[in-house]
């Protein structure tokens, strides 16, 4: 990894090294392009403890093998090999459920799996030392974004407490408060749920089999991921402040709350770690592109977290921004021009905005005890359920393995 240099003008400078940046970072510069990763972490540091858990679903995978991290990848998760859901607001009409399963999806790989659940320092540690191996990755931390000037053939980047740098193209990969997407002039719409989701690692005392459960309560719903060595990571939507006070208890008063709303459903749970909250909102960025500059991942949307679909929407830009870029680099355009981040603009915009508004429906459909809803809710269940044409149909749209997905999330 070469060191950088104020004069240096890249073809891609990238502004956040989460995962989301950090592999697209990687994809470029396997494709031979000059890649600048700008990490606002500073490396003397002690890294901040995350216990947030991902799950990483089929397409991503793939992407990753791309990348050459499967075996990395592998080693550090949990296969995953079902998604269950459950409707606890249709008692009148029962309780329909759908299995998705391996064998749903259709693969030429018998062993390949929906997806898989990783720690999210795992994750991140794993990008990490990929990055810092790298040829034509140049890593710069700390680096903190302060603006930017548009020039004729390239966008220049201001740091704070550092030179400038140049690129054709900047990405904004630097999350829900993007500073890239204030920069580049793009708005953004949503809603606050007025919700929150409850987080928390558990140890059940049942097998999970690697089956991710899903109960749909009134209130929003509960998820049960599955993790190594028959733990979970539980997602309890709740009401906004109701979840940020049930994380500040007592491990024994947790406990006490989710066994008593939910062992019916998940079997005793034990606490496994701390406990977190975090706020539910949607925001969606109306537009991904503007002159020499694109934003993606949660910089782009923020999506309701629904079957774990947030951060493999991040995903699925990358591997879009890969094959576009790369197009235009063997083709010898210019990366940033209009062209070329129109194409990208028009593979993802409405892709990510139907998911995105897809994921509120599907909450604003079951997150609620209607007697009007209660039918329609059965109906689908068991129709997802009962016919497998709709059922294999829905496990390759979750899981980003449907036909039209950008080449890396099909492991080329």
């Amino acid at each position: 990894m070469h060191q950088s240099m104020a004069d240096t003008l890249y073809d891609v400078a990238i502004v956040g090294a989460g995962p989301v940046g950090s592999a697209l970072a990687l994809g470029l510069s396997r494709a031979g392009l000059e890649t600048l990763l700008l990490d606002g972490r500073d490396p003397s540091e002690a890294r901040r403890a995350d216990g947030r858990n991902f799950a990483l679903v089929t397409g991503s995978q793939r992407l990753f093998g791309h990348l050459g991290l499967a075996d990395a990848l592998a080693s550090a998760g949990q296969p995953l090999h079902g998604l269950e859901a459950v409707d606890g607001g249709t008692h009148f009409f029962g309780r329909p459920s759908v299995l998705f399963a391996d064998e749903d999806l259709d693969s030429a790989d018998p062993g390949e799996s929906l997806g898989i659940m990783v720690q999210a320092e795992q994750l991140q540690a794993g990008l990490d030392d990929a990055v810092s191996r790298a040829d034509h990755l140049t890593l710069q931390a700390p680096a903190q974004f302060a603006g930017l000037i548009r020039r004729a053939a390239y966008v220049e980047l201001d740091l704070a407490g550092a030179d400038p740098v140049c690129a054709r193209l900047v990405v904004g990969a630097d999350g829900l408060r993007s500073s890239v997407r204030d920069a580049l002039g793009i708005a953004t719409e949503g809603r606050d749920y007025g919700k929150s989701v409850f987080t928390a690692n558990v140890r059940l005392q049942s097998p999970h089999a690697g089956i991710a459960r899903q109960l749909f309560l009134p209130e929003g719903p509960f998820a049960i991921l599955p993790l190594p060595a028959d733990r979970a990571n539980l997602a309890w939507y709740m009401k906004r402040g109701a979840a940020e006070a049930l994380s500040r208890c007592a491990p024994k008063d947790i406990e006490a709350e989710l066994n008593h709303r939910l062992a019916e459903f998940a079997g005793e749970m034990r606490l496994d770690g701390p406990a977190g909250s975090y706020p539910l909102i949607l925001q969606v960025a109306n537009r991904l592109v503007a002159p020499r500059g694109v934003v993606i991942g949660d910089a782009a949307r923020r999506v309701n977290p629904l079957a774990g679909q947030g951060l493999n929407q991040g995903f699925r830009d990358v591997a879009a921004l890969m094959d576009c870029l790369e197009e235009a680099s063997r083709a010898g355009l210019d990366i940033g021009s209009d062209v070329v981040l129109a194409r990208y603009s028009e593979h993802r915009r409405f892709d990510g905005l139907g998911a995105a508004l897809a994921l509120d429906g599907i909450d604003r459909l079951f997150s609620n005890d209607s007697l009007l809803t209660k039918p329609i809710r059965a109906a689908g269940l068991l129709a997802a359920q009962k016919i497998s044409p709709l059922r294999r149909i829905l496990a390759r749209q979750a899981s980003a393995t449907e036909d039209g997905v950008p080449g890396p999330m099909k492991g080329w």
